[in-house]
């Protein structure tokens, strides 16, 4: 009868103590007025991810904050609610406070914390969710009030965004120190003002910069491809520019934190010693190197320690590490995770041993890594991973082959071009101007720079440099570098001495230096280029501002296609898209373009038309008028001419023998297929190619071009189209030319 009463009582008391245990963390995700969190309770996240909860730092003072962690073992604090105001007791609370607002208070009611939502709101609760985010919402609308994703503190965890725009811009800052999580002197984040890359800022100081953003990589962080599992995106928001990132593997555990010295965690060596108890083994195809097995480890959070053993491969460890042996010799290589400031403590002061006990898993910030990299690297100069003041771009160190372009001082470039001389400008588009530039190993350079009032901006600059950094052709101008420093943006591209076609075709005396070989050439190479945007490319590419002032001839006046400012990238099954910001060059603009935003391979195929008869005439477009005919557009007139049996007489001179005339007439012909009104009857450029080269026998007869007043043709038997129509009249008041 003892014995059953006392296991009766030792349930009772087990029982007892599971209840507390589990009093201490509720089921539920949200807070509300009537249900505050109290230290020492927590709520968990509805897939048991993240908590949010009340926590001391490690080593600290003591103090008790708010703030959501990461549901594993180790204290694992992505965000922080009250870090410059800590409770100093356990009496705390988190609720949602009369007006609506999140609030962290102490036993006395003293509101240390606010979400500070603007203006009231009745009923509003808060939720944390699955991906770390703690969110204050209305409960009426389910409107969004507050959400601690917009205010984070030193961690950057997936869906989070970081950047923005000048007037809210979202940064990581780091703890004062790894026991003190009130705002330190390192933010990390984009400047809204610049070609989007990462700084990290020291105070207000610049500490170190990523590089500009090439599509795939930030092309100052070596090895990204390699290092980087994860999938990074830039996003573009009505003017603001974010960043964010999401797993590939969906079971990982990772994220990046700015650590409060701005350098990354590390590893302590231990050698000769039997490695602890309960290792994971990683697959080998994932780590078959110590410095992979350091890397996997770096990027997992809860990874404490790792070894690598050639025989056995490489072992983590996310568990406290026990049973360590150091003996004098023989043993294995134990790698431990540390803070920086703890690994400067441990192997400045040499307590190895008494470090292992108290060992801090804070997550590393793998862009930060290659930054103290690339800082150390700078430091000690004499590296090849530099600026050169004499022109050289940055080494790839042998990195994965990516599109990642050089990047060049801009020193080295006002050097280059006497701090741009006016007698070194080449020109001047809606970019801004081009200098001519050599560098002091003898190349020749065209510079572009960004002037203050440029009507392209910061959005076409990255789109230029994501584009032609990924193609290469001959009929393309070819992109050599780029310069993102002080306030200035600049391109660096091959220098083509010939400037552009506009400037032999519509000069009365240049214009004769192109005969008729020499334009059909031209002709020709454009559209080879044309094609290779379309098809041909590992990217379908619309170039969206094909004219004569972008086609650049190098010494042989070979055409090169340039300025992808407004080009756009397709998919592969994608054949047409959409958009409100209609930009682009009037007289080259296809009518579905200029007056709905839709554009697409047809919409090129339409400006080469255009482009095909002005070289074909050396007449331009946009300013032509015949005073006999009163036409006021180089297509018209090309209609006219091919109406009444006379479209030889569009050449730019006469006197041809009889095989030059024929193929005048054809390529008329073609280009006023291309210059169509309706994008279905116009030719694709792998068509308009064939046709030109006679690979296609018969062609089909051309409808009015674009924009053209219908006229009804002298000659009315020689088309099916002289019969008389009503005028197309077309608005362009949408267009935002340049």
């Amino acid at each position: 009868m003892l014995k059953l009463t006392q296991f009766k009582l030792l349930v009772l008391l087990l029982g007892l103590f599971y209840l507390a245990k589990c009093s201490l963390c509720r089921a539920a995700d949200t807070i509300l007025m009537s249900q505050p969190i109290k230290d020492p309770e927590e709520i968990l996240s509805s897939g048991h991810t993240f908590k949010l909860g009340f926590f001391s730092p490690e080593n600290g003072s003591g103090n008790r904050y708010v703030g959501v962690m990461m549901n594993v073992p180790s204290q694992t604090v992505i965000w922080v609610a009250n870090r410059d105001r800590p409770l100093k007791d356990s009496s705390g609370l988190m609720t949602v406070s009369e007006d609506g607002n999140l609030v962290v208070m102490n036993g006395q009611k003293e509101i240390l914390w606010s979400s500070n939502v603007p203006f009231p709101v009745a009923n509003s609760s808060a939720q944390l969710l699955d991906n770390g985010d703690l969110v204050l919402r209305e409960n009426s609308s389910g409107r969004i009030l507050w959400e601690s994703f917009q205010v984070p503190a030193d961690s950057w965890v997936e869906d989070m965004r970081l950047g923005g725009s000048s007037n809210d811009n979202i940064k990581l800052t780091s703890w004062r120190s790894p026991s003190d999580p009130s705002i330190g002197n390192f933010s990390f984040g984009m400047d809204p003002l610049r070609m989007p890359e990462f700084f990290i800022w020291n105070g207000s100081k610049p500490y170190w910069r990523s590089g500009p953003w090439n599509g795939n990589v930030y092309i100052g962080v070596p090895g990204m491809y390699s290092t980087y599992q994860n999938k990074f995106e830039l996003v573009n928001e009505n003017g603001s520019v974010f960043f964010t990132y999401s797993f590939f593997n969906d079971s990982a555990s990772f994220y990046y934190v700015l650590s409060s010295s701005g350098k990354p965690d590390g590893f302590m060596k231990l050698q000769n010693v039997k490695v602890p108890d309960r290792a994971d083994l990683i697959e080998f195809f994932k780590a078959n190197t110590e410095e992979q097995c350091s890397d996997l480890c770096r990027q997992n959070c809860s990874c404490k320690a790792f070894s690598y053993n050639r025989g056995i491969g490489c072992l983590h460890w996310s568990s406290s590490l026990t049973d360590i042996q150091q003996f004098t010799f023989d043993g294995a290589d134990l790698y431990i995770r540390l803070s920086y400031s703890e690994l400067d403590h441990a192997l400045g002061k040499g307590k190895q041993k008494a470090m292992i006990a108290s060992i801090v898993s804070i997550g590393s910030l793998l862009i930060v890594i290659s930054a103290y990299l690339l800082w150390k690297c700078l430091a000690h100069r004499g590296n090849t991973l530099k600026i050169s003041r004499m022109g050289v771009p940055l080494d790839n160190l042998d990195a994965p082959k990516i599109e990642e372009l050089p990047l060049y001082s801009f020193q080295t470039l006002a050097n280059a071009t006497d701090n741009f001389d006016l007698k070194n400008k080449l020109g001047e588009g809606g970019f801004g101007p081009v200098y001519k530039g050599r560098l002091l190993n003898g190349q020749e350079i065209a510079v572009k720079r960004l002037s203050s009032s440029s009507t392209q901006g910061i959005k076409e600059l990255t789109n230029e440099v994501v584009l032609i950094s990924k193609l290469q052709h001959r009929n393309l101008v070819k992109l050599l570098g780029c310069c993102f420093e002080r306030e200035e943006k600049m391109l660096i591209y091959e220098y083509v001495p010939n400037k552009s076609l506009d400037v032999y075709l519509f000069d009365s005396l240049k214009c004769e230096l192109l005969d008729w070989n020499r334009r059909v050439f031209i002709i020709e190479g454009i559209g080879r280029g044309l094609l290779y945007l379309h098809r041909d490319s590992r990217l379908k590419v619309i170039h969206r501002d094909l004219k004569a002032s972008n086609i650049l001839l190098d010494k042989e006046l070979n055409p090169r296609i340039s300025d992808f400012g407004l080009a756009r990238i397709f998919g592969s099954n994608q054949d047409q898209a959409n958009t409100n910001r209609v930009i682009g060059t009037y007289g080259y603009m296809a009518p579905e373009y200029a007056m709905r935003g839709k554009f697409s391979e047809k919409s090129d195929v339409y400006s080469f038309g255009v482009l095909l008869l002005e070289i074909v005439s050396g007449k331009r477009n946009t300013s032509f008028f015949h005073e006999e005919e009163n036409l006021t557009s180089l297509l018209g007139y090309a209609w006219k001419l091919w109406n009444d049996n006379q479209a030889v007489n569009l050449a730019f001179t006469e006197g041809f023998d009889s095989s030059t005339e024929m193929e005048i007439l054809r390529y008329v012909h073609v280009g006023l297929l291309c210059v169509q009104e309706s994008s279905d009857d116009r030719p694709n450029m792998s068509t308009v190619l064939s046709m030109l080269n006679r690979e296609i026998g018969d062609l089909p007869p051309p409808k009015l071009p674009a924009y053209t007043a219908r006229i009804i043709s002298h000659s009315e038997d020689h088309s099916p189209q002289s019969e008389r129509h009503s005028v197309n009249d077309l608005s362009l008041t949408d267009v935002h030319g340049r």
